[in-house]
């Protein structure tokens, strides 16, 4: 699967809010993610992405998953092909993978609004993204397709979308949170 997405630095977070809040009700959550990588950095080299997430609802609930982003097949959106399944044992699973030879390479927290929608007939998710460490909020748009020849056609979709709440071409952005947060992290 590959994972359509754009990503967006929010000008005016609030309309956006209000006009997703027509759309769904937004789930409320917390992720703690684990990015981890080869002693040799490869998969940051090739804009890999292996993670490790916790996902904290607000009623205290854990869930755990297992990602793994290949490199991004669309360069203007940055989306990816993503692999991804529910881990029951998080600490046994990080175990596993730190003794296949995978070290930590950033950790982080991000606070999240999901909103689940069908539009142009695709299910979407679209999220409201702060990261304490990281100045502003963002908005995370996605669907998911099953080739490339369909991704032009999502993207389309996705932009549809993103006009409909308000966010212009000039907000979007392919920045990582992971090289914002270690960019951050410098300047402390």
């Amino acid at each position: 699967m590959i994972e359509a997405e754009y990503k967006a630095r929010l000008t005016d977070a609030g309309a956006v809010r209000e006009k997703l809040a027509a759309r769904a009700k937004a789930d409320v959550v917390s992720y703690h993610d684990m990015y981890f990588d080869d002693p040799s950095e490869s998969f940051t080299a090739t804009g890999r992405e292996f993670r490790l997430r916790t996902i904290r609802n607000e009623e205290g609930a854990l869930r755990h998953l297992l990602t793994f982003k290949d490199a991004a097949v669309d360069e203007e959106s940055a989306s990816k092909p993503e692999y991804e399944t529910d881990v029951v044992q998080r600490d046994a699973m990080e175990q596993i993978i730190r003794r296949l030879g995978y070290r930590p390479k950033i950790s982080f927290t991000k606070q999240c609004e999901n909103h689940r929608f069908t539009a142009a007939g695709r299910e979407m998710l679209a999220t409201v993204v702060t990261v304490p460490e990281i100045q502003g909020t963002f908005l995370e748009l996605e669907t998911l397709v099953e080739t490339e020849g369909d991704l032009g056609n999502a993207l389309a979709d996705l932009r549809t979308v993103l006009t409909a709440l308000g966010v212009s071409s000039d907000q979007l952005t392919t920045e990582l949170y992971t090289d914002a947060v270690n960019a951050s992290r410098r300047t402390e």
